[in-house]
């Protein structure tokens, strides 16, 4: 009867696993992670009634964690094997953990409070995963939907975290009807039965029938702009830093490919992340050769604005003021420096800088590192300058030459968090703007998830995207989320296309992710009652 039990519990827990993954699997099959916890909600159903030994449901749990991830999230080892094996393996942990917490619950609980733990305590993770230094979001359950706009045209009041709950809502209801019918006695209470019913039908289809009329009938907002999003296809492993082209021919490699496209009504030419290669001092910017092929496109069309990656220095002198500031050592002194993954905004009044924020565990940065910073040594070095990097506190927005636009400059990982970009927003930018490199992963879902992400962040702030990728993909996106134009994966191009600008905010804007903040709140409390029961009663 176990070793039946076991296969049984094996297959569901895949099933979960591969039911979870379709969210990520490139193409608009989201909704089936609305029944993709019911096989394991199931295993965990049948190992109480059974009284089997808790530690199988954390078995089971982290094989269907395993196989979500992995099939999600394979395409790291492109760019680093031990990073991809360390994503895979540790992310599943924390997931099952997750749902650990939520079996303990419910054994010593109930199943109210369980159903109850189910839901907060995995929002409350995501939240904190969201907004904590350790942070790798990619799999957020709210992400799912980032391939059926459609359908969640909400966000702008929710965010991702609001398709998150939707999912935990749903599998809850559908798995209570679904032990009606493995479970006669669950369907006793005909009103309880009904309500579930109603309830299910309520949640497919308020959301959804809402969402497409938002989608359907919604109008662009603001006046519009015209933008150039260049895509140079420079690869990241045999030419970018490597020396194979140098870092002026780079450079130039993005004027050549825009020049043909401007016109007089141009706002913005938009070059990827690191497009400038090499490391400029932030004192040096408006003398550094790297930046003069910018200026000579400038002079050409002067009300142009180019918004640009580079990877940018801060000398502090003597004086170490940050946790992540390098030393240079001189003769006479130690010199300290901080080197930052930088967008910069030129236009023929000024240079305006803003320093990537959200940073890559393990190659831009190591979590804590006023604690940590003796792990510097263990970097992944993916060319460029390795190493913790820099940040700063406040997002930036960057203003166009005539005031027109003001651009989010959102730099690759950043994407990836609704609230924070709403950061952006909140300073005043009227659009979003997204530089990325996004030729490590090779040809593989990686990119193509990573663009997707940008088709919600769309909707959350109700601004249109304008995203240069160095092999792809680059290309536009509309408010409502709809891709506009998009280039081909690795090929040496560059689009031209017309964006509204929008000033107005959204109610996610205004109060980000209140659904995260709600569920911690009411998880910890939770959590507090489960260990005061526990120590009153000693079990």
């Amino acid at each position: 009867m176990k070793s039946r039990n076991n296969k049984l519990y094996f297959f569901l827990s895949v099933l979960s696993g591969l039911l979870l993954y379709s969210g990520w699997f490139n193409e608009p099959v989201g909704f089936f992670t609305l029944i993709a916890f019911v096989p394991l909600l199931y295993v965990e159903e049948k190992i109480i009634r059974e009284k089997e030994k808790p530690l199988k449901f954390f078995l089971f749990s982290y094989i269907a964690f395993f196989i979500w991830n992995l099939l999600s999230t394979w395409w790291i080892y492109y760019a680093t094997l031990p990073g991809a094996i360390a994503a895979v393996v540790l992310n599943s942990l924390f997931y099952t953990v997750v749902f650990w917490f939520f079996h303990i619950t419910r054994v010593k609980l109930g199943r109210r409070v369980g159903d109850l733990a189910f839901i907060v305590y995995w929002l409350a993770f995501e939240y904190i995963y969201l907004h904590g230094e350790i942070s790798w979001v990619w799999l957020v359950l709210g992400n799912a939907f980032a391939y059926l706009p459609q359908i969640v045209q909400w966000y702008e009041y929710t965010g991702t975290l609001g398709g998150s709950l939707w999912v935990l809502l749903v599998n809850l209801v559908v798995f209570r009807i679904f032990l009606c019918f493995v479970y006669k006695n669950e369907c006793k209470n005909k009103r309880l039965n009904n309500f579930r019913y109603a309830a299910l039908g309520v949640l497919l289809i308020v959301p959804v029938v809402y969402s497409l009329w938002v989608y359907y009938s919604y109008e662009e907002k603001g006046p519009t702009a015209e933008f150039i999003v260049t895509q140079p296809n420079i690869d990241p492993y045999g030419e970018k830093f490597t020396g194979k082209l140098s870092p002026l021919e780079q450079v130039q490699r993005v004027v050549d490919i825009a020049k043909p496209l401007i016109t007089d009504s141009t706002e913005y030419v938009i070059a990827p992340e690191t497009a400038i290669p090499v490391g400029i001092w932030e004192s040096q910017l408006s003398e550094n050769y790297l930046i003069k092929p910018f200026y000579e496109l400038i002079k050409e069309h002067p009300t142009l604005n180019i918004l640009t990656g580079a990877t940018t220095y801060i000398n502090y002198g003597a004086d170490k003021k940050t946790a992540t500031a390098r030393p240079i050592y001189t003769s006479y002194d130690t010199l300290w420096y901080d080197a930052f993954n930088s967008a910069i905004n030129i236009n023929k009044n000024k240079i305006s800088v803003y320093h990537k924020s959200k940073l890559v565990i393990g190659v831009e940065m190591i979590p804590y590192p006023e604690v940590l910073s003796f792990l510097n040594s263990f970097f992944i070095d993916l060319g460029g300058t390795s190493g913790s990097l820099g940040t700063q506190k406040e997002r930036s927005v960057f203003t166009s030459f005539d005031g027109k636009v003001k651009a989010a400059p959102i730099i690759c990982y950043e994407s990836i968090y609704g609230e924070f970009v709403t950061g952006y927003v909140k300073k005043g930018a009227n659009v979003l703007t997204v530089i990325t490199n996004d030729g490590w992963w090779n040809d593989s879902p990686g990119y193509k998830q990573h663009f997707s992400y940008s088709r919600l962040r769309a909707i959350e702030t109700r601004r249109s995207v304008a995203r240069s990728a160095n092999t792809g993909i680059s290309g536009f996106i509309n408010q409502r989320g709809d891709v506009i134009s998009e280039t081909g994966w690795w090929v040496y191009t560059a689009q031209k296309g017309k964006l509204h600008l929008n000033d107005e905010m959204t109610f996610y804007t205004l109060h980000g992710d209140f659904i995260g903040r709600g569920a911690l709140f009411v998880a910890v409390l939770l959590l507090i009652f489960y260990v005061l029961y526990c120590f009153v009663y000693k079990k």
